[in-house]
């Protein structure tokens, strides 16, 4: 909505004759402004030395999460985090501190590709386009970053980099039990030829057991397949044949169907690039204790790597068309239950369903009696309830099938398991609820322990064997409760096996039993104790055509090789449709193709890699756009070496180990917490394989971070609930309650909801409009001062004027708006004004240190009131609230810095020190209370004794005439601020 304040353009551009000549309006600003981001540009006052004279270990690396410019260019909630970071940098620069502070763009990406299918644009020319949009809308907030670090992921001198560290990854293998490079534990990465040379000498066995030299290239590749750090194997993917492209989890609704366009998206499996990142599991969970971050961030990391002590059990399986069935293996965190195991469920995709499907069904369920029609489907036989079964969970995403509130669903494989503890044939169910993907893709189900498997249970009416005493008074019987009892504290009953020289439970604690299971299962072959992880493999390959290249070939055997780096960069090569081809949005049974595989000119090449000319077909997939920011903190370091990914000293001095962060990493991250896992998992992977490889010092890449909140704003919905332009939205008082409101749109009623600000809720406020009517320092100001940096705020257009006539009661307190000069004085300080500004410096500095912008804010705008209602200001004062201001307000900061006198920048000034002396309170205030009550408050020395404070007390005519007649009993004296007397 639009302010109804006056503007300041109002009151200086076609001001009256007579008009102050001097005064701080929007016009006024914009010429100082840009004024002084052209003179930051001139003296290059932001450029920071890669290699300094001297490590003096004063360095500060202070980042903003990668920005991905998009067509639509910023809105009033974009730049929060970029201010914040510049605040804290200007302050750090003038505390002599050398900074590092740079801003990059994220430019590969989908939004790009979409534009280029829609108008035939390259994604490259769009890109560009709006990365010079928003360096533009970024300069004019005055940001000061190092202009010679900018990097792009899309420059192929960027995305070489990119290459070749896939290629490291690629040639590399984690060995747990290989001495960690740094730190304790075991466990690093090592190259891939250390692995051949182990197989080929002996020391290490193949897995058939035949000497290495007798497999063929294809069979050594199959088995560095399972070693090496980047892979390429059969992956089950969220396929949309409706996009022609395999989609990330995050790209898929709760319903299962695509965020763009809406099309069904199944369950396929494809050959695809992975990134082994599920090897560092442990290191990247115990590695989050010394980080200094969020513990909101470090809980989500730690759930979605999801470590988990258990067992691994094996049930012998029956059924198929092949006597024998098979093995199948789960993984539970609960062994403690296992004689509560009342049936298996395999996921559809498992690889044992196609062994275990006998041709018919039984003729009565395991345990007597008919099989339910609930079991069937009301399929003529197993191998048709499955495969029907199996075609509709394929059309299901993994993020529906998970949905706790689904109701679950499943058939009857018309196999049995035997339960291990008590010999007992369990039926064996195929449902969509177990995932491939995680655990084993099998389960024991404890449906009386478990609330997934009770929910399954009661749907397919299952039996219900509760096993661990609940304590909540619902009794024994587990047929009669409501819910699952899932608690992990209790006596385990029902657990005897002893009559045939089983384990035996009864009467033990839930963690006694379990681990007593345990070791039964190991001793009798039957199980082992085993850690599990809810982290999967890095799916790496998407269908897309606007993203980096791989820089691998595939030889005639379809074994893959790296290229040398005298081959990097791979560029993208031009193609005239960037469309991957789409297919029926229903027909799940299609594949993807890939816009680069339809230039066979480029797909298929002839190289020589050290055997002689041969030809070899390139890899068509490309890489997702989380490459390209996995790293780019270490090419801010270094972005114009051509010779290495970043000279190891320059990485040493400003990312190495040092007090404060034992890992090392950045010193401060700034970004919006939606990044808490993906982003921030895949850079630390990257980061750690690189450390290992001896390529970097630091083991983390941040070592501080921040999640700034984020700027809301109202949205207004017509009676469609479809969002209408709130800038054109009108605000009515109401004849009701006291500020009470309506608001209409074109004289239609709308509502109002506060939401997050874009363009599609169409109430996107642009950073160029508030810069243009207040000034960017105005804009700086309103940002910073919203509230704490880490909480969410409503944005309102008409309080911004708040901080515009701050900036202008500070420059009226240095400026003589009537002539121009200055209005400062060479008269000493008094003795209140020193000691605020004593206060104010030492309070601002620490505020700025802790990144609390909003109270620095409010303690400067103490200050400058309080030379407001003094009449005058000393030179000496009005310089240092000047350097107060700079790091908020720079533009008007250095414009005031110049008109006091100085011909220099201040953007490495030195910020004012304190003298403690003037810290010191002479007086304090000592309040007096009688019967609990503040009667009076005296001013007395703060050094001042408590018989003398006894004293003043009682001899203050306010409380002697509360005090009266009354007789006082005691007098509690706590010098130099408190007086309590009892009467």
């Amino acid at each position: 909505m639009a302010p109804e304040s006056t503007s300041p353009a109002e009151t200086s551009a076609g001001s009256p004759p007579g008009a102050p000549l001097a005064r701080y309006d929007a016009a006024l600003a914009a010429e100082v402004e840009r004024r002084w981001q052209d003179r930051w540009d001139e003296l290059d006052v932001y450029a920071t030395p890669t290699r300094p004279a001297v490590d003096d270990g004063r360095t500060s690396f202070v980042m903003d999460m990668f920005p991905y410019p998009s067509g639509a260019g910023l809105h009033v909630g974009h730049p929060l985090g970029y201010i914040a970071t510049d605040v804290h940098s200007r302050y750090l620069r003038m505390s002599g501190r050398r900074v590092l502070h740079t801003l990059g763009y994220d430019a590969f990406g989908l939004p790009a590709e979409q534009y280029a299918v829609q108008t035939g644009t390259h994604p490259r020319t769009s890109t560009l386009s709006n990365i010079t949009t928003m360096r533009a809308q970024l300069r004019r907030l005055g940001l000061g970053h190092d202009p010679h670090r900018s990097v792009s992921t899309i420059d192929p001198a960027y995305y070489r980099w990119t290459q070749w560290i896939f290629l490291q990854v690629f040639d590399s293998w984690y060995d747990p039990e290989a001495p960690a490079r740094s730190g304790t534990g075991r466990g690093r990465a090592r190259p891939v030829r250390e692995l051949v040379a182990s197989f080929a000498d002996g020391s290490r066995a193949t897995p058939d057991g035949r000497p290495w030299a007798d497999l063929s290239p294809a069979e050594r590749d199959a088995v560095l397949q399972t070693y090496r750090l980047a892979y390429v194997d059969e992956a089950p993917v969220n396929w949309c044949p409706g996009l022609g492209t395999v989609l990330a989890n995050e790209e898929v609704t709760a319903d299962g169907r695509s965020e763009r366009g809406n099309f069904p998206v199944f369950t396929a499996s494809l050959r695809q690039w992975k990134m082994r990142i599920t090897a560092y599991a442990d290191r990247l969970l115990d590695d989050l204790a010394p980080l200094d971050w969020p513990e909101a961030i470090k809980i989500q990391q730690r759930h979605w790597i999801g470590r988990s002590e258990g067992a691994h059990v094996r049930f012998a399986v029956s059924g198929g068309e092949q006597a024998g069935g098979g093995t199948v293996e789960v993984f539970t965190t609960r062994p403690d239950t296992l004689f509560g195991a009342t049936y298996v469920v395999l996921a559809p995709e498992h690889p044992l369903v196609d062994v275990v499907v006998p041709a018919a069904w039984p003729a009565t369920a395991p345990g007597g009696g008919p099989l339910p029609e609930t079991w069937t489907g009301g399929a003529a036989t197993p191998r048709e309830a499955v495969q029907e079964y199996a075609r509709r969970a394929a059309a299901r995403s993994d993020v529906e099938r998970q949905q706790e509130t689904r109701t679950k669903t499943g058939v009857f494989t018309g196999a049995t398991a035997t339960n291990p503890a008590t010999g007992e044939q369990v039926p064996v169910f195929v449902a969509d609820y177990v995932l491939m993907g995680y655990g084993t893709g099998a389960i024991m189900a404890v449906p009386a322990h478990d609330q997934r498997d009770f929910d399954f249970a009661r749907a397919l009416s299952l039996p219900l064997r509760g096993v661990v005493a609940p304590a909540d008074g619902r009794g024994d019987d587990a047929t009669t409760w409501d819910d699952a009892w899932t608690a992990k504290d209790g006596t385990v009953v029902a657990s005897d096996a002893s009559a045939r020289g089983g384990a035996v439970l009864d009467g033990l604690g839930v963690a006694e039993a379990g681990e007593r299971m345990t070791a039964w299962l190991a001793e009798h072959d039957l199980g082992r104790p085993t850690t599990t992880y809810r982290l999967r493999d890095w799916l790496f390959s998407r269908q897309r055509y606007w993203g980096e290249p791989f820089p691998v070939v595939y030889d005639a055997d379809g074994v893959a090789h790296a290229l040398p780096e005298s081959m990097l960069p791979v560029e993208l090569p031009e193609v005239d449709d960037y469309s991957p081809r789409t297919f029926d949005p229903d027909d799940a049974d299609t594949s993807p193709e890939t816009p680069l595989s339809r230039r066979e000119d480029w797909v298929e090449v002839e190289l020589d890699l050290g055997d002689g000319p041969r030809t070899y077909r390139r890899e068509t997939n490309t890489m997702p756009n989380w490459a390209g920011s996995c790293w780019y903190e270490l090419r801010y370091l270094d972005p114009d070496n051509a010779e290495r990914l970043v000279d190891p000293d320059v990485e040493r001095e400003w990312m190495g180990p040092r007090q404060g962060k034992p890992l090392g990493g950045v010193d401060l991250y700034v970004g919006g917490a939606e990044h808490a896992v993906l982003h921030l998992l895949y850079a630390r992977f990257w980061h750690k394989v690189l450390h290992d490889l001896g390529h970097v010092s630091s083991a983390e890449p941040f070592h501080r971070l921040f999640n700034q909140g984020m700027i809301q704003a109202y949205v207004f919905r017509d009676a469609r609930g479809i969002a209408v332009p709130a800038a054109e939205v009108e605000e009515h008082a109401t004849d009701g309650a006291p500020g009470a409101t309506t608001y209409t749109w074109q004289g239609q009623p709308v509502t109002r909801e506060l939401g997050k600000m874009g363009k599609s809720l169409r109430n996107a406020v642009a950073p160029d409009e508030i810069a243009a009517e207040y000034g960017a320092d105005t804009l700086r100001l309103y940002e910073m001062g919203m509230g704490p940096l880490d909480a969410a705020r409503p944005w309102e257009t008409r309080a911004v004027v708040g901080s515009f006539r701050f900036l202008q009661r500070l420059w009226r307190n240095v400026v003589d708006e009537q002539t121009g000069g200055l209005a400062v004085t060479d008269e000493p300080a008094d003795d209140a004004t020193a000691r605020l500004v004593a206060r104010t410096v030492d309070g601002v500095r620490h505020d700025y240190e802790a990144l609390r912008f909003n109270t620095a804010l409010a303690k400067v705008i103490e200050l400058n009131n309080h030379l407001v209602k003094r009449g005058s200001t000393p030179r000496a004062v009005a310089e240092q609230l000047v350097l107060l201001v700079a790091p908020l307000a720079p533009h008007v900061a250095e414009e005031l810095w110049e008109r006091l006198g100085h011909s220099t920048s201040l953007v490495h000034e030195a910020f004012p020190e304190v003298n403690p002396a003037l810290l010191v309170e002479d007086e304090v205030t000592a309040v007096v209370q009688v019967r609990g009550k503040v009667r009076a408050r005296l001013q007395v020395p703060a050094g001042i004794g408590e018989d003398e404070l006894r004293e003043r007390a009682l001899a203050d005519p306010a409380v002697q005439r509360v005090i009266g007649d009354a007789e006082v009993r005691k007098v509690v004296v706590r010098p130099p601020t408190l007086v309590n007397v009892v009467v």
